[in-house]
């Protein structure tokens, strides 16, 4: 069983379809079908079952999977050892992070561009998705989440503290009921997620303050940021994008702000990659960074 049917085998495992892992390795999905069949035949052994919902592994590829994951990294380990003998210093390959739309659109542009410049060799995929990744789908090498994962075979670290307040535009409150206090915001026009696509409980912002009615909401945080700053009413704002949006104001500063987390989540595997490891700690570095300077900014 050599290495590239164990590659085509774990592809088709995280993407459950022919078609998904095709996409994936570059291969149409017949070649990566006859590839499967091929693995299987020479295992002896069914490793996937087929229905109308995708591929899915059996119990004998699943006992497969972990060996096929520890080859993975096996390769993955000699090719990074190759490029230190050669004597590569900076990182290079292609790494792909998953994030929430508002660090993805807010904080990681002039982090990920001060790390591409230190290595030119490197090439980095953001997808910016409001909702949680699945790591062991390997849809992408590492996310950054807003709550720490309490199950699955994961390495976690903290990068930073952030804030939340709420604000609105001027010519919005003007026009308004008086805002004194928090009872009042029953009064008012609130944006903020759609109730039903809010993915993290960490981002039930509106909820925490009893509002259960939001007139106007989306899953994406710019949208809901450009809508405050239209003048459409009243939410709660990452103070790191304050600075996007100058000419919002902080609203009831004194009764309400909040306090959350960036967690950086890697699969488990992955710790003994040199390489990610590597991108990890300037990651960090970057994004505690950033939010300081963005804070304090606002």
């Amino acid at each position: 069983m050599d290495w590239d049917d164990l590659r085509i085998f774990l592809a088709v495992a995280r993407s459950e379809s022919l078609s998904g892992a095709g996409k994936r390795l570059g291969l149409d999905p017949a070649t990566v079908g006859r590839r499967i069949a091929r693995l299987e035949e020479g295992a002896g052994t069914v490793l996937f079952t087929k229905s109308p919902q995708g591929y899915a592994l059996t119990e004998e590829g699943a006992r497969l999977h972990p060996f096929a994951e520890a080859a993975e990294a096996a390769a993955a380990g000699a090719s990074e050892a190759l490029q230190r003998s050669e004597g590569a210093g900076g990182l290079t390959g292609q790494i792909r992070l998953g994030a929430p739309d508002g660090c993805a659109n807010y904080l990681l542009p002039p982090v990920l561009a001060e790390i591409a410049r230190a290595n030119p060799g490197l090439e980095v995929q953001v997808v910016a998705l409001p909702r949680v990744f699945n790591l062991s789908k390997r849809e992408a090498d590492m996310a950054i989440g807003v709550s720490r994962p309490q199950a699955g075979r994961l390495t976690v670290q903290k990068l930073t503290d952030y804030h939340l307040s709420l604000a609105a535009h001027p010519d919005y409150l003007a026009g308004a009921p008086p805002l004194r206090d928090l009872a009042d915001l029953g009064a008012h026009r609130m944006v903020g997620y759609i109730a039903d696509m809010i993915f993290d409980k960490e981002l039930d912002y509106l909820g925490e303050l009893g509002v259960a009615v939001v007139p106007l909401a989306s899953n994406s945080v710019p949208v809901q940021l450009q809508l405050l700053r239209a003048g459409a009413g009243v939410g709660v704002v990452h103070d790191f994008a304050l600075a996007a949006a100058p000419e919002l104001v902080r609203v009831l500063p004194g009764a309400f702000r909040l306090t959350r987390a960036f967690w950086l989540i890697r699969h488990e595997g992955d710790a003994r990659s040199a390489r990610l490891t590597r991108f990890a700690d300037a990651l960090a570095m970057g994004i505690r960074r950033e939010v300081q300077r963005l804070e304090a900014f606002s």
